[in-house]
């Protein structure tokens, strides 16, 4: 059921903003962080943990809404989904303690996860081929604009706002999604494409994947550089902001050039492995990954001045465009009818390994030299189940 021409802007839009619900759910309040753990006075430790409690339900959530829609359609679970952002965002923003905190941000990111999950499978209920992927590009940008607006936005909040207006606002965005889905978009999956079994169904795809070496090579490659940027993401406002003392604006600054950074070089890695395949540039990438993370430790170890760690840093983050977009293409390659499954386990790896990523850099207080190691960690893991699992001779090999 493609859309006509005058419905197909009204579908880019709305479903370009539900693609970057987690992006905001994450970015958005990372210059708050600070503040956020002086209010309610806990350690830095534990106010990562609420950006921790976040990602693992962005990672949990991916598993409901997308077998559910699979069974049920897709307009019910997307409107539920939003619906229940909107009460947990302002859960978040009325929390007392850090406690309640930690549930209300778990529950936020599972519902967060239903407009990710569910904008790329209407995505495929509308469009196939080329099509399908320029529609996929164009959500990929939003995904990559996303991280780079929302901590500029959520750095010029704290000049007019607390931590807890920023999840206000979270909410007020919820309830214009909402509004926007209901209005704009329309059931996108007939009844007779409708799948029985759902959830168990999904399960049975997701554990045939574990047995398939180079999937779970690539898999892991990139969960594990996705969680050296989860790493960067929860310990870097604490390092530039309480460490270097940059003001919350100044580091939404530098995390907004790291993103820019991204974005080109994923566009730039791309066109070479157009030349050279994408194998080649996976690998280029992890090693790019490990030698610029034990730069940034060194640079943090030896208390370099601040440009150097920021160049350090720089290097460390764009590798994550570097690896993901490459890995990504080798990992669904080889998969036909559990094309859904198989991306459903790559989000899910990302997330579930930030999750664990995040707290690891603030265990004995959080520090350069600890997000640093913590980044390097993650990328010699990378490299490691990279060389293990992926087969040699399997980089050219596509199964249509």
């Amino acid at each position: 059921m493609k859309p006509t021409i005058s419905k197909q802007f009204n579908y880019v839009l709305v479903l370009g903003l539900l693609a970057s619900l987690g992006p905001l759910c994450i970015d958005l309040y990372l210059p708050a962080l600070p503040e956020l753990a002086g209010d309610l006075k806990t350690t830095t430790a534990f106010a990562q943990l609420s950006l921790t409690a976040g990602l693992l339900g962005l990672g949990l959530g991916q598993l409901v809404f997308g077998p559910l829609s699979d069974k049920i359609g897709r307009m019910r679970p997307l409107l539920i989904s939003l619906a229940a952002l909107i009460a947990t965002s302002a859960w978040c923003a009325f929390a007392p303690n850090i406690e309640q905190l930690l549930v209300a941000r778990l529950l936020q990111g599972i519902a967060g996860a239903g407009g990710a999950v569910l904008s790329r499978a209407i995505a495929r209920d509308l469009y196939y081929g080329h099509e399908l992927t320029r529609f996929f590009a164009l959500l990929m940008l939003v995904n990559g604009l996303a991280p780079i607006v929302a901590p500029v936005f959520g750095g010029a909040m704290l000049t007019i706002m607390d931590w807890r207006g920023i999840f206000v606002v979270l909410a007020a965005i919820s309830v214009l999604l909402f509004v926007l889905a209901k209005w704009r978009l329309q059931e996108t999956l007939p009844q007779d494409r409708r799948i029985q079994g759902g959830a168990v169904s999904m399960i049975k795809s997701i554990l045939g994947l574990f047995k398939e070496r180079q999937f779970m090579g690539l898999c892991l490659a990139q969960g594990f550089v996705g969680a050296g940027m989860f790493a960067y993401i929860g310990a870097s406002s604490f390092v530039l902001q309480d460490i270097y003392q940059l003001s919350p604006q100044m580091f939404s600054f530098c995390f907004a050039v790291n993103g820019i950074g991204l974005i080109f070089a994923a566009q730039i890695s791309t066109r070479v492995s157009q030349h050279f395949g994408e194998m080649y540039v996976v690998k280029c990438g992890l090693i790019i990954a490990g030698v610029s993370a034990l730069l940034l430790l060194l640079a943090s170890a030896f208390q370099a001045p601040l440009i150097v760690l920021l160049i350090a840093l720089f290097f460390s983050v764009i590798v994550m465009g570097i690896v993901a977009p490459n890995a990504s293409s080798l990992a669904m390659q080889s998969q036909g009818k559990n094309a859904g499954s198989a991306s459903a386990l790559i989000g899910v790896s990302m997330f579930l390994l930030g999750a664990i990523s995040v707290p690891v850099t603030g265990l004995n207080g959080t520090s350069a030299v600890s997000m640093a190691m913590t980044i390097l960690g993650c990328y010699i893991l990378a490299l490691v189940f990279f060389l293990l699992l992926v087969r040699k001779d399997s980089g050219s090999k596509t199964d249509e």
